[in-house]
C-alpha cells in the first residue's frame, strides 16, 4: 500500500514513496539553494518557477525508484500549507492531477504536522522504527515557525505556544545573510559555532521566563547587531575568533529559549514522547542539549536528512489520515497560513472505512 508524497512549499521540491505509512520506499529532492544563494533568501516567483521545470521529472524518478506503478498507489498527498502560495500551489496541482489520472484519493496536507509525522519513518530495508505513542510534544522549529503542540492523533493538534515574532531558523539566516556568511543561515552558523564559547556573550533571552509558552528571537537577533555596533565593527572586520564566539553564543541564546519551553511544557503535561522536528531540529547544539530529557520522557528527533522539507513526510502522514477515512477534494486550494486544523474547516471530509 503505497502513497505518493509532494512537498513544494518553499525551495526544495521533493517527492516520495511511502510504503505503510511508514517506510520510505524512495524519496528525490531538487534543492534551489544556489538558486537563491545570491540573495541571501528565497525569491518566491524564483522559486516557483523552478518548481515547474522540475516537478514532473522528479514525479517520473521517484515511481521508478520505488520500482510501483500507478495501480500500486492508494492515494496522493500533497503540502496544502503554510508556505509560499506560488510554490504550494505548483506542488498541489500536480497531486491532485496524477490523483485525477489515476483514480486516487487525494489529501492536502499541513507540511507543520507533517514535520512531526517524519521522526516516526524509516528508510526503504530497515526492520525498526519508532512507534508514536499519543499524547506527544510535538516542537517545530524552522525557518517559518516555532511552535509547541500538544498532539493526540494524527488528526488533532493544539497549539500550546508559538514565536511571536522571528522563527529560530528565520533568526540564524537573517544574522548569517547579515554578517555575510552566506545562506541558509543555519547550519553556516552551526558549523562556526562549534569553534567558539558559546557563553562568550551573554545575549538575552526574551520570555524565557514567562508563564507561557510563547518565544521571541527577534531581540537576540538584534542583540547580535548592536553587540557589533558597540565596538564599532562591521560584517567582513570582526576576527575568525571573535566570530566563532559569536555564533556559539548567538546559537546557545536560541537553543536556551527552545529547550527552556520544552522542558516548561513537560511540566504541563503529561506528554509520553517529545518529538522535536523541522530545519532547526538538525542544530547539533540543539540535538546536544535534548539529550538532557532522557530518562524523563522519550524524546525522538529525526535523522538530518528529514528534518528539512521533504516528501516523505507528506506521504507519510498523507498514508494516515487516508486510513482515518479522511479525504480532500480536487478543488481544495492553497493556504499560505494553512492552521494545524485544517482538517476540521471543511476543506477536507471524512468518510467511513
Amino acid at each position: 500500500m503505497y502513497v505518493l508524497g509532494i512537498e513544494s512549499s518553499c525551495d526544495d521540491t521533493a517527492v516520495a514513496i511511502v510504503r505503510e505509512g511508514r517506510e520510505i520506499s524512495s524519496h528525490v529532492r531538487h534543492s534551489q539553494i544556489d538558486l537563491h544563494a545570491e540573495y541571501g533568501g528565497v525569491v518566491p516567483e524564483t522559486a516557483s518557477r523552478a518548481h515547474l521545470e522540475v516537478m514532473s521529472l522528479l514525479v517520473k524518478k521517484a515511481m521508478q525508484s520505488a520500482e510501483i506503478s500507478w495501480a500500486d498507489l492508494i492515494g496522493v498527498a500533497a503540502t496544502a500549507g503554510p508556505g509560499l502560495i506560488g510554490s504550494i500551489l505548483v506542488g498541489l496541482q500536480a497531486a491532485k492531477g496524477i490523483a485525477a489520472a489515476a483514480e486516487r484519493p487525494f489529501i492536502g496536507i499541513n507540511h507543520l504536522c507533517g514535520h512531526i509525522y517524519a521522526a516516526f519513518l524509516q528508510n526503504r530495508g530497515e526492520t525498526t522504527s519508532v512507534e508514536p505513542r499519543f499524547p506527544l510534544l510535538g516542537v517545530v522549529v524552522s525557518g517559518g515557525h516555532s511552535a509547541l503542540y500538544r498532539v493526540t492523533g494524527w488528526d488533532q493538534y493544539e497549539l500550546l505556544g508559538a514565536t511571536r515574532d522571528d522563527a529560530a531558523g528565520e533568526a540564524f539566516d537573517k544574522i548569517a545573510k547579515w554578517l555575510g556568511l552566506g545562506f541558509p543561515g543555519g547550519p553556516i552558523i552551526d558549523q562556526m559555532a562549534e569553534k567558539g564559547n558559546p557563553h562568550a556573550i551573554a545575549f538575552p533571552r526574551p520570555l524565557l521566563h514567562a508563564k507561557n509558552l510563547d518565544m521571541s528571537f527577534s531581540g537576540i537577533k538584534t542583540s547580535v547587531i548592536y553587540w557589533m555596533r558597540e565596538r564599532g565593527l562591521k560584517p567582513g572586520e570582526i576576527s575568525k575568533g571573535d566570530l566563532a564566539h559569536l555564533t556559539a553564543s548567538f546559537r546557545e541564546a536560541i537553543v536556551d529559549v527552545i529547550f527552556h519551553k520544552i522542558e516548561e511544557a513537560l511540566k504541563r503535561g503529561p506528554f509520553r514522547q517529545v518529538v522535536v522536528a523541522g530545519g532547526v531540529a538538525a542544530n547539533s547544539r540543539l540535538r546536544e542539549r535534548l539529550q538532557m530529557l532522557k530518562g524523563r520522557v522519550e524524546v525522538i528527533v529525526p535523522e538530518i536528512g528529514l528534518c528539512a522539507d521533504n516528501a516523505a513526510m507528506i506521504g507519510g502522514l498523507g498514508y494516515a489520515l487516508l486510513q482515518l477515512g479522511y479525504r480532500s477534494p480536487l478543488s481544495l486550494n492553497a493556504d499560505p497560513n494553512l492552521p494545524m486544523d485544517w482538517l476540521k474547516k471543511g476543506d477536507s471530509s471524512r468518510h467511513a472505512n
